[in-house]
């Protein structure tokens, strides 16, 4: 009872700005101190599976910070990992006493290590690379164990910097040669040569050696590195203490998360979604930032080159020569750079999902969100015409949830089909990340006539199970639900309710992402009294789970699909149970529910599926490209020998061609607009050219094929066989 009061002192603390619902008190002068404070007593009250904090938590803490700290094991010495460990088992301790001497020994050997490795990568690029030498790099950093000498260290970082500087290398030799339009000199330093005959001067390129291409890839290595110790040398204790923080409560779960003030001003505009840039989402691993998110309708969805898991090695602005490398970058001061003013070029270097380097650029701009709308079109297979709806979020209107939400948007769109005569839908869910509970459960309840959608469940509170109430069915045809790995929470909680149901066949990948939890951001200065530390921020926490109607979490395991094909992404680590410290699977008690009366007969369908992808040679191809990408992701040693290198590069690129008529894969299905954006697009070109686009990747969308013979399949089964059986697994 006393936790369960404590929480609902959080929950009112959402709402409003007083804090004198609590009795605790957080006065602590010390900033770092009642920062401490104020998280681990919102972490014990509020958070759905708290920790102990014991020696176990005390020695993972300890060891994700320090990697936090040094991923690439190139500041600390195995000294200090050994003076740091004294405090390995006392991490707890020192939270419950809301003691910071962990951190501040580690911060100031930090500090110092940084200041060293400053004069060593300068000594390092002080001297040429001798690349016809035979030696290999290895970049399993966790394997690496912490030098114990200088000489060590200036070692590990000679084969870090040699690394970097053959690419670099190999980028300057591979311009040079492509550069189809130059004269080349073999020798001179200078561009302008004199013609003797005429005795005019005439403009000659000069063909650089070898050793001065090299001297040019040692700089570049250089220039990044003084950009990235730039950014190094502005950040603050705060900055680092705020990654001390995120090292504690990134144990309880993956999406808890500390806020610095700064960092809870960006989540605030991200939030409101208003803000010029690419339109990307991007999180950092290891130290690699990652696009995890293309926003529809944004930017670089509509240059349509930057993707799902692509690496962002550098940036460039329109007005620069060169790009500044971001690997090793805080996220956020790389954001500073890909993020700029409306009509403003930036030009990305990516490592793309298959190991290849190449150059986009995006013109930046206001961040549509109507594309993150619902939108549907028609289409005619075997004289049939079938209705496809894509839903990138489940959107809701905070303010007014009756102005426009992504239920109600869908409830119209489907209505729009049905007076087109469409007789199967297909609703497209691919790289949907979820968003409101309430839009599900709304949702939900255009396909079936009531029941239970999904369960919820908040730590030390009674089960909720939230139920469609209304009796009317807005669509009672056959129904195809599509799903992929980035296909997450809501989507998962829709799919599998849908499932459960009988109602609907998913098609998509083995599983979804797996994300079953739902999050809280609370404002800690709202629970300070007379507060003079300036801002504390904000915590995002885990309170409450998602469980199926059946009684499973969606937690993990996701919605597996009852047809599952390959998709680029079938081997790559992407989903929920691939994060650290993620929640585990569990389950309750089920519901009761019925069985969709009128029964398709989905064994058959499911089967005649299975055998088609069987088959199907794209889906084959799809296959091989993702095991290929995944062999060049899980790739960790790379030869420092320039004629290796380059042979490896040269295989790469050879076996990669064999994926290029993955591309140029057809159907011969014409998808239509409904008669009301037609009308639309009339008076607005960009609306239809946004259509043209979407219509042209669904008639090469293989996935789209499929659920439409699906779709077929199933009505031609629909008299066959109808059953309704009350159910409790």
């Amino acid at each position: 009872m006393k936790r369960n009061y404590k929480l609902l002192l959080l929950v009112l603390l959402l709402a409003f700005a007083s804090c004198s619902f609590t009795t605790k008190k957080f006065q602590d002068p010390n900033k770092d101190k009642l920062l401490i404070q104020l998280i681990t007593y919102v972490l014990e009250e509020g958070h759905f599976n708290p920790q102990d904090l014991n020696d176990r938590f005390s020695e993972e803490v300890f060891d994700d910070y320090l990697e936090q700290l040094d991923p690439f094991k190139r500041y600390f010495h195995a000294s200090d990992i050994k003076e740091f460990e004294a405090y390995k088992d006392q991490i707890d301790d020192q939270l419950k006493a809301y003691d910071v001497s962990f951190f501040n020994l580690t911060h100031n050997r930090l500090l110092k290590r940084i200041e060293e490795s400053k004069e060593i990568y300068k000594d390092v690029l002080s001297e040429p690379f001798d690349f016809s030498v035979v030696e290999e790099f290895s970049t399993d950093y966790e394997d690496l164990d912490y030098v114990d000498s200088k000489k060590e260290m200036k070692e590990r970082w000679r084969k870090q910097l040699k690394f970097s500087t053959i690419a670099n290398y190999d980028d300057l030799i591979s311009d040079q040669k492509n550069s189809n339009n130059a004269d080349y000199s073999s020798t001179g330093n200078s561009d302008i040569d004199l013609e003797k005959s005429t005795g005019k001067a005439v403009n000659v390129k000069v063909k650089k050696s070898l050793s001065e291409l090299e001297e040019e890839a040692r700089e570049a290595t250089e220039r990044s590195l003084d950009e990235l110790y730039d950014f190094i040398d502005d950040r603050q204790r705060k900055d680092w203490f705020a990654v001390y923080i995120n090292a504690i409560v990134e144990e309880f779960d993956p999406h808890t998360f500390y806020f610095a003030p700064e960092d809870k001003d960006r989540f605030d505009v991200a939030m409101s979604g208003n803000f010029e840039g690419i339109g990307a989402r991007l999180q950092k691993k290891m130290d690699a930032i990652i696009v995890n998110e293309i926003i529809s309708g944004g930017p670089a969805w509509r240059q349509n080159e930057l993707e799902v898991g692509d690496q962002i090695v550098k940036v460039r602005q329109e007005n620069e020569d060169e790009g500044i490398n971001i690997v090793g970058m805080r996220l956020d001061d790389a954001i500073k750079f890909i993020k700029g003013p409306k009509g403003t070029d930036v030009t990305l270097t990516l490592k793309k999902v298959d190991g290849q380097i190449e150059d986009i650029t995006i013109t930046r701009d206001i961040v549509e969100l109507e594309e993150t709308y619902a939108k549907s079109s028609t289409v005619i297979k075997d004289n049939k015409k079938f209705g496809v709806i894509n839903l990138p979020k489940f959107y809701v209107d905070f303010e007014d949830y009756n102005k426009r939400n992504a239920a109600s948007d869908i409830k119209l769109e489907i209505e729009r089909l049905k007076s087109e005569g469409v007789e199967g839908l297909v609703l497209d869910l691919r790289n949907n990340g979820g968003g409101s509970l309430q839009t599900v459960v709304d949702m939900g309840g255009l396909f079936i006539d009531e029941g239970p959608i999904v369960q919820v469940k908040t730590a030390g509170e009674p089960k909720e199970v939230l139920r469609d109430k209304d009796r009317s069915i807005v669509w009672d045809g056959p129904l195809v639900i599509l799903v992929n790995e980035l296909s997450a929470s809501a989507s998962e909680i829709l799919a599998a309710a849908m499932q459960d149901y009988k109602r609907a066949i998913v098609i998509g990948s083995k599983q979804t992402y797996g994300k079953g939890t739902v999050q809280n951001v609370l404002d800690l200065n709202r629970i300070v009294r007379q507060n003079s530390n300036g801002d504390m921020g904000a915590l995002k926490f885990t309170t409450q789970k998602f469980y199926r109607i059946n009684g499973g979490s969606t937690q993990l395991e996701g919605v597996k699909s009852d047809v599952v094909v390959p998709d680029r992404y079938s081997y790559i680590d992407i989903g929920e149970k691939d994060q650290e410290n993620p929640l585990p699977w569990d389950k309750i008690d089920p519901v009761d529910y019925k069985l969709w009366g009128s029964y398709y007969d989905y064994d058959t369908t499911i089967a005649k599926s299975k055998e088609r992808m069987a088959n199907n040679e794209q889906l084959k191809l799809i296959d091989a490209n993702a095991q290929w990408v995944k062999k060049i992701r899980d790739r960790e040693i790379y030869s420092l020998n320039y004629e290796d290198y380059k042979k490896a590069l040269e295989s790469n690129e050879e076996e990669s061609k064999r994926f290029e008529k993955l591309s140029d894969y057809k159907t011969n299905l014409t998808f239509q607009s409904l008669p009301y954006e037609i009308e639309l697009m009339d008076k607005d070109s960009v609306l239809r050219e946004k259509r043209k686009r979407w219509h042209v990747s669904l008639s090469k969308d293989v996935y789209i094929e499929e659920a439409l013979n699906v779709l077929n399949d199933l009505k031609m089964t629909y008299e066959i066989k109808k059953v309704a059986t009350s159910v409790k697994n």
